[in-house]
Parts: structure tokens; C-alpha cells; sequence
């Protein structure tokens, strides 16, 4: 049999996750046809179901898999198939303890949650590759399933197991060579840490927070490595049957110390798990740290993506049920992804369940069994969804501002935490959330990704530095871009060891400054005093700025008020070829960062929004059929303002676009969406 072509899906569809073996099979086509009802276009299976697979070793069963996936098919629906190794089963981790991940204090990560799996394990490769290429080869050419998720939910587990170590030595010796360049190069002669052998060389026993930091980074990379090992041999096994299958994997809460963009560079495109906190609490600042999450999972692969989990009720089990959301709040969400680029949004779950641990963690549709209001909801989005279609086909942001994260950044400072009140993905946040209250479109991007295209970006603390990435970031600004540059920059070399040069060290050049001195303020308040007069508060950090001597840098904010850095320069500009570099020595409050933010806007001609309500959020989708504005509200509260220009509306008519059109001023509903033609 020839293998099915593989589905064009990027246009956009909304879908559901689906538990078969949890429910009596009498239930299965009744769902089916509900969701069919519904708008569902796909499910995923089968991610935590090793043991119904194999119940036994060597002892397969599908049956029970190939009835769901064929009533499925039957009604329409698309299957994306889970590989199961996020849960071994009972039998294996008895026959092979080794499966087990080993903590940093010797305890056994035992069976009886999930994600009891050490990524070094060589029993778990060999009967995990068995299972994945026995799926694999038996779906093959099945019409209905489309594509595969790899285990579920990949995280760091700082596994120090024997194979684990094992696998840590072999890397190191890799990657130095000789005991004499690991000991240099980690600085291992303080504490009389050196090695004179390489059976001394072992993962973090014991965990101290205190331990070498050039070693506890190297171990980081290290289960980067593994995890990213883990998932190509799953890769190679599912490719070998199904090419033309499509291969994702569903990232999680981030921030994740695992390097998102090392994981997902074999995958086709990345998908994330997305539950935005219901909280009345949370309302002011869950839209902005789920935009950020979006643009993340965007810029793992620089393209589309999808959602493989989105909130459907309240979320409850891993912790105290949160409040139920609103009427138009799973709606609004769901919107919200895909106006950041998600091309197909899958909620979970269809069902609460009524058995396990996540009993609470509801779904479409509440343990009743009794359609209501969300599964209502869903439908209606998926209506609207099918729609639009044709229309959003293809399209996918595009942004001319981009952040650089770096999860070597992101550990190093977990390593060495720099200050009280300092966090580095929360500043990342900060500046993100200013851009989007601004209506500024914004990648967020590997540190290490190319450059082109962008105009503006913003490269925070990158506090661990080499001659390539430095020369990169000099030469955008030098070509005409505007980089923005920020505090405990140029600090380390990349095996995160203090480099003697002044500070912001390999960058101080196309800066125009360097740090005379820094106060590690941490939660106190230091005032900005900037040239025009205003003030603003700043916090967490002060480096105290030196124009170079000859140089050009323009100083916009000094230090204010009772400290004995008061009237130094805090906040630069500097001219570089045909560019500009911006120099944040502070981390000041939100507004300043909007005042200069707005100021960059402005001089490189971005499109951006003024005004914009707390909770409203605008993005843009562009392609071959055109450009479409997305007016969200995100809150709890009707909003109104005011947007310049004429569009059409896309959203609300029952054809593809009516004729009425909107200029100047709006007023969205709570949780209300509005989607425009431009």
C-alpha cells in the first residue's frame, strides 16, 4: 500500500484530546458523533497508554487503538498518536529498573504519577523503540491518522543515574579532551576541586546550589543533550514507516530550563500546552504571559504552530481547582493563539475524567456527561474557525521587533542568581508585555538565530558572551538595525567563567560605554532622572555608565535621588554605523520602558497602537489572500478605543466577509473578539 500524501494543515482547525482506554467503548461513537457535531477536526491519543499497548513484554495489542482510530476516521476526524515513553509501565520498570530516573539526593523517581523515564536509559531506547516502530508501521497508511507527538511534556529531571553519569563523563571527555583542559577551563582548582582522574567526574551528587557553576551549566547542556537524543531515536523510528507523517512535540510552561530550540530542531514545528490562569487575580497579567508563551513557541521553529492542550474548564489536580472560566474566555483564548500563529488548536480534554489523578481537570464537557455551556462555547469556535479557513490559510505573523532568549542565559543566572527581585525570563516578560500593550507584533527567538529581516532588537542580559554572538549583534546595529541592550551583559564567557574586561565586555564597542561600577539594588528603588525632565523608578540592578572617550553615545536617564551613583548616567544611546545600540544600565518601571520603546517606534516607522485598554491585545496574520487584524479582549471588563484606518469585517458574518467596515473608535465585549480584512 502506498503511503497517503501528507495533509496541508495550515489552515485552521480545532480539536480535542481523547482518552479511548479510559472510557467503556459503548461511549466512543456517541463522542465521535458529538464531536463531528462539534467542529472537531482532530484528536490526539494515545500518549499515556503503554500499558493497554503492551500489557505484557512482547505482548501487543491494538486492537482496542485501531477500533477508535477507525471510528474516527469514519466520522472525519483526523488522529495525531501520542508515543507513549512518558509513562512505562508496571512491568517494564520492575524487569528493568533501570528506566528510572535517580535524584540528586539517591531517591528512585518511582512509578505512579508520570514521567518516571530516565532519557539515558538504554532498556527504555530498546522497547520504547520496539513499541514507536510496531505504532508506526501499523498506521502507516491508516487514512485517518496524520501525525505523531513525541512522549509528553519533555522537562529537565536531573536524572543521576549510573547510565546517566556514564553518559555525563563520556560528554565532558567529548567536549574537553584532557583532564588539563576540564580542569582549566572549569576552574576546578578552587575548593581543591580539581580531577585527577576521569571516573571522579560525575552529575551534581547531592545538588548544592553551590556547586562549580562552569560544571553545573555543562551538566545542563549535557541533559539537553539526552533529551534531545531521546526524542531522535523516536524521530528515526516513526520516520522509517511514515515520511510523509507530520512530527511535533508539546512544550510546557515555560519558562523551561530544557533548550526549547535544541529539542525542537528535528520536529516539523513545535506545539504547546496552553492554560491561561482564570484567576480574577490573574486577569491583569495572564493575556500578556500567554503572548509571550505563543511568541515563544513560535520562535522555537520560526513558523507556525499548534496547541496540542487548551484550556477548557477549570484546571484543578497538580493543584487546587482554579475559578471556571468565564462565558467567551476559552473562545477568546482560543483566538488569541491562533492570531499568534497556532494553525490548530486541540483542547483538553473532551471529558473530565472520572477516574486518575486529574479527575479535576476539567474538560469540554464535566463528569455529568451532559453538554453545556463550554462544549457550547467550543463549538462555536470551531464554527467560526471553519469559516475563516480558507481565509487564514498560509498566513502566519510577522514581526520586525525581535527578543533573543537564550536558555544558556536562563540557567547560568538560575545558577548564580545575580540579585533579589532579578529573573531573567521575568524581565524578558516586562519587555515583552510593553510591546504588546503598544500593539508591536514581536518574535522571540534562539540568541544564536539570524538576524535578517528585523529592525529592532531587544538582547537582555546576555550575561554569557562569545566573539561570534558579540560580532552578530554589532554588525545588525553597523547594517542599520537598533539593538537594545541591557544590564549583566558581556559578564562570562560561555563556560559561564567572569571575564577581566570591562564591562558590557565583547560588546562595549558598538555600546559606546563601559561600567565604571555596579550597585546590585535588588527590590530597592533607584530614581531615573531623564533629559527632558520626567522621572521614573528603577530597580534591581545599576551599572554605572561611561561614554567612551571620543565616542557619541547620547546619555538619556541618570541615576536621581540619595545614592552616591545620583547624576550618573544610567540609560544610553549610541550611534553605530548605520544603526544605533541602546544601553539599559537599570531595569526601569514599566512606563519609562514604554516611553522609549514608543520613542524607537516612532523613529524606525513600526506600526504600532496607542492607547490600548489593559487586556486589549492586537496581532496580525498576513499571506497570499491578505492581512488580517486581530482585536482581542482579554479581560473581564468591556473596553472601548479607538484604531486607526478602515477594515472589513471578517469574523461575525456568516459569508467569508461582510461589507460593513470599521475606522476609528470600538468597543469590545468581555472575552469579545473581532477579526479584520486589510
Amino acid at each position: 500500500m502506498t503511503q497517503p500524501q501528507q495533509k496541508n494543515f495550515e489552515s485552521v482547525r480545532m480539536g480535542v484530546d481523547y482518552y479511548p482506554e479510559h472510557w467503556d467503548e459503548t461511549l466512543w461513537e456517541e463522542d465521535a458523533s458529538l464531536m463531528q457535531k462539534s467542529g472537531v477536526a482532530i484528536v490526539r491519543v494515545g500518549e499515556f497508554a503503554w500499558s493497554r499497548m503492551e500489557p505484557k513484554d512482547g505482548e501487543f495489542d491494538f486492537g482496542w487503538l485501531d477500533r477508535a482510530i477507525d471510528l474516527f476516521g469514519r466520522y472525519g476526524i483526523d488522529v495525531v498518536i501520542g508515543t507513549p515513553t512518558h509513562t512505562p509501565p508496571r512491568w517494564l520498570t520492575t524487569k528493568c529498573p533501570d528506566v528510572l530516573p535517580v535524584m540528586s539526593d539517591g531517591r528512585i523517581f518511582q512509578p505512579g504519577v508520570r514521567g518516571h523515564r530516565c532519557f539515558n536509559s538504554r532498556s527504555l531506547r530498546r522497547y520504547g523503540e520496539r513499541l514507536i516502530g510496531k505504532l508506526a508501521e501499523r498506521y502507516a497508511n491508516h487514512p485517518a491518522v496524520v501525525g505523531w507527538q513525541t512522549d509528553n511534556e519533555f522537562s529537565m529531571l536531573d536524572s543521576q543515574s549510573p547510565q546517566a553519569a556514564e553518559d555525563f563523563r563520556d560528554w565532558v571527555y567529548r567536549k574537553y579532551g584532557t583532564l588539563e583542559n576540564l580542569n582549566r577551563e572549569w576552574g576546578t582548582v578552587v575548593w581543591s576541586g580539581e580531577y585527577s582522574d576521569w571516573s571522579e567526574v560525575t552529575p551534581p551528587l547531592g545538588g548544592s546550589p553551590y556547586e562549580n557553576p562552569s560544571f553545573l551549566l555543562d551538566f545542563a547542556r549535557f541533559q539537553w543533550d539526552s533529551v534531545a537524543e531521546f526524542q531522535a531515536w523516536q524521530i528515526a523510528a516513526i520516520r522509517k514507516h511514515c515520511p510523509n507523517h507530520f512530527i511535533t512535540h508539546n512544550f510546557h510552561s515555560y519558562p523551561q530550563r530544557l533548550d526549547l530550540y535544541k529539542v525542537g530542531d528535528e520536529l516539523d514545528f513545535a506545539s504547546f500546552d496552553y492554560y491561561p490562569n482564570t484567576s480574577p487575580g490573574k486577569s491583569g497579567t495572564a493575556p500578556y504571559s500567554g503572548a509571550l508563551s505563543l511568541d515563544v513557541t513560535r520562535g522555537i521553529k520560526r513558523k507556525n504552530f499548534w496547541i496540542m492542550e487548551q484550556l477548557s474548564g477549570s484546571p484543578g489536580a497538580w493543584m487546587p481547582m482554579w475559578r471556571m472560566p468565564q462565558p467567551g474566555y476559552i473562545r477568546a483564548y482560543a483566538w488569541q493563539a491562533i492570531a499568534r500563529g497556532a494553525d490548530t488548536v486541540v483542547h483538553f480534554r473532551w471529558r473530565s475524567a472520572n477516574i486518575g489523578a486529574e479527575q479535576f481537570w476539567h474538560g469540554l464537557i464535566d463528569h455529568s456527561n451532559v453538554p453545556g455551556r463550554r462544549l457550547a462555547e467550543f463549538a462555536e469556535m470551531s464554527s467560526e474557525a471553519q469559516r475563516l479557513a480558507p481565509l487564514l490559510a498560509g498566513t502566519t505573523p510577522s514581526a520586525s521587533v525581535a527578543i533573543l532568549m537564550s536558555h544558556e542565559q536562563l540557567e547560568a543566572l538560575r545558577i548564580q542568581k545575580q540579585t533579589e527581585n532579578f529573573d531573567y525570563y521575568e524581565n524578558i516578560k516586562e519587555y515583552h508585555r510593553t510591546l504588546t500593550k503598544l500593539g508591536i507584533d514581536c518574535d522571540v527567538i534562539d540568541w544564536r538565530q539570524p538576524l535578517d529581516g528585523y529592525r529592532v532588537i531587544l538582547a537582555p542580559h546576555l550575561y554569557l558572551l562569545d566573539d561570534e554572538a558579540a560580532e552578530r549583534l554589532c554588525r545588525f546595529a553597523a547594517d542599520g538595525g537598533t539593538l537594545l541592550l541591557t544590564a549583566r551583559s558581556g559578564v562570562k564567557n560561555m563556560n559561564n567563567v567572569c571575564v577581566m574586561r570591562p564591562l558590557p565586555g565583547l560588546l562595549a564597542d558598538c555600546a559606546g560605554v563601559t561600567v565604571r561600577e555596579y550597585d546590585p539594588l535588588g527590590s530597592d528603588i533607584v530614581r531615573l532622572d531623564t533629559e527632558d525632565g520626567e522621572q521614573f523608578a528603577s530597580s534591581q540592578w545599576a551599572d554605572i555608565l561611561d561614554p567612551n572617550e571620543g565616542g557619541h553615545a547620547e546619555v538619556l536617564a541618570r541615576y536621581g535621588g540619595y545614592v552616591f551613583f545620583a547624576g550618573e548616567a544610567a540609560v544610553t544611546r549610541n550611534p553605530f554605523g548605520r544603526g544605533e545600540v541602546y544601553y539599559l544600565g537599570t531595569h526601569p518601571e514599566e512606563d519609562y520602558m514604554r516611553s522609549l520603546l514608543l520613542r524607537i517606534a516612532q523613529e524606525r516607522s513600526l506600526p504600532y497602537a496607542e492607547g490600548l485598554p489593559a487586556g486589549v491585545q492586537i496581532s496580525v496574520r498576513s499571506g497570499e489572500s491578505g492581512s488580517y487584524l486581530f482585536l482581542l479582549n482579554l479581560g473581564r471588563e468591556a473596553r472601548k478605543f479607538r484604531i486607526s484606518g478602515a477594515y472589513t469585517e471578517a469574523l461575525q458574518s456568516e459569508g467569508l466577509l461582510s461589507g460593513r467596515r470599521y475606522g476609528n473608535e470600538i468597543e469590545l465585549s468581555p472575552y469579545e473578539v473581532e477579526i479584520f480584512r486589510f
